[in-house]
């Protein structure tokens, strides 16, 4: 085998140096709190049984999906998924992709283009990052949920001296704003004043895009909390995900049937890639119809354990330490690698599996236990993991 290069040796060895080095977990029997299956819709044999029933019903039983789909992968669950999606959350349209880092890869590699301008939360995913910096629009952060920053921002961008698009010009002449955000940010658990956002972007002419990953199937009566806010309409792009509170695999572009047939010509990462299976298909359907059904039980049973959790950590005098979060992700500040590395493995140790975040997934000094809550957490479970975690932070 050929030797890993000097250079990638040594990216290894600073990795090592600050202790925030990945490797794979092996499976463990712990109660779990770090998964992003909220619902428990994963483990949902239902689930599984009616997918089977779908294929049949269908007829459609192949393995694989033998190609892209602008080939020979196109058969003929994906039509019934979109229309299902577009009507269940409200949009014009929708696009499937094989996942959400392929969606926002995708979207952001093609539709900003030369001369336009993006700006995107500083605590955005990594697959929105990479997105942008694929393709060839003007870029800029702004600070996590402030409006404010936006709207400097925007200024700052637009009428700088190579800016030729000031606000108050006619739109012929000014570059397209896209405002780049997330409805729930999986490291934090919070959320952006998204009635704020829209209504900033509807007055201005800019789109809006909220990736909505971390509250696909919790908000809005198993929607989104875009719908839940009822802004669907104002919104230019979400991007949807179903490997987390959905329980299965895959993503999907909703918006405008125009934004549909545009990145189905454009988007790189849906035109050169085999389309997801049959099976893969069907049992993002099987996941929704159940949602629709039994699965609502689901979302009042974990609303419940968000606000019990809550309360045990308010009640054991450790709220100040945790980001405020509404969400079914709460994340405790231990700053250091080792440090909250060292808080994990205890818990681990008393039978709970609990994740460190290491910098630089955070930025340094923000190093975080991420506890991420499900419907299948029983209240026993709940009240005995905070007053474990009261424990290690008093030792």
């Amino acid at each position: 085998m050929g030797k890993l290069p000097s250079r990638l040796e040594s990216k290894l060895a600073k990795r090592r140096a600050e202790d925030s080095v990945r490797n794979l977990p092996v499976p463990k029997n712990l109660i779990g709190f770090s998964s992003n299956d909220y619902l428990g819709f994963s483990r949902e044999p239902a689930i599984h049984l009616e997918a089977l029933e779908i294929l049949k019903t269908v007829g459609c039983d192949g393995n694989g999906a033998t190609g892209s789909r602008l080939l020979s992968g196109n058969h003929v669950l994906y039509p019934q998924l979109e229309n299902f999606l577009a009507e269940h959350h409200k949009a014009e349209s929708a696009l499937v992709f094989n996942s959400g880092y392929d969606a926002n890869l995708g979207f952001f590699a093609s539709v900003p283009q030369r001369g336009d301008l993006v700006l995107y939360d500083e605590l955005i995913h990594a697959s929105i990052r990479d997105g942008i910096k694929m393709g060839n629009a003007k870029s800029h952060k702004f600070a996590h949920n402030d409006l404010e920053d936006v709207k400097k921002k925007v200024v700052a961008s637009l009428d700088g001296p190579t800016g030729n698009g000031k606000q108050g010009q006619s739109s012929n002449n000014r570059p397209e704003v896209y405002i780049v955000t997330e409805s729930v940010f999986s490291m934090d658990g919070d959320s952006p004043d998204l009635l704020a956002f829209s209504q900033f972007c509807s007055e201005q002419g800019y789109h809006l895009i909220v990736d909505e990953a971390h509250a696909t199937g919790i908000y809005g009566k198993g929607r989104d909390l875009v719908c839940a806010l009822g802004i669907q309409d104002q919104v230019f792009a979400r991007i949807i995900t179903f490997g987390k509170a959905m329980g299965c695999h895959g993503a999907a572009i909703l918006g405008s049937a125009a934004l549909r047939m545009y990145l189905i010509n454009f988007a790189r990462s849906f035109i050169y890639t085999t389309a997801l299976s049959p099976h893969s298909v069907a049992t993002i359907l099987a996941s929704y119809h159940h949602l629709k059904n039994a699965g609502i039980e689901s979302l009042d049973v974990l609303e419940q354990n968000i606000r019990l959790f809550k309360a045990e950590i308010n009640k054991l005098g450790i709220a100040d330490r945790f980001v405020e979060s509404d969400s079914a992700v709460h994340c405790l500040l231990v700053p250091g690698n080792g440090t909250v590395k060292s808080l994990a493995g205890a818990l681990q140790q008393k039978g709970f599996d609990v994740k460190p975040i290491l910098s630089p997934t955070v930025v340094e000094g923000q190093e975080r236990l991420r506890f991420c809550l499900h419907a299948f957490n029983s209240e026993e479970e709940i009240v005995q993991l905070v007053e474990e975690t009261k424990n290690q932070l008093s030792i």
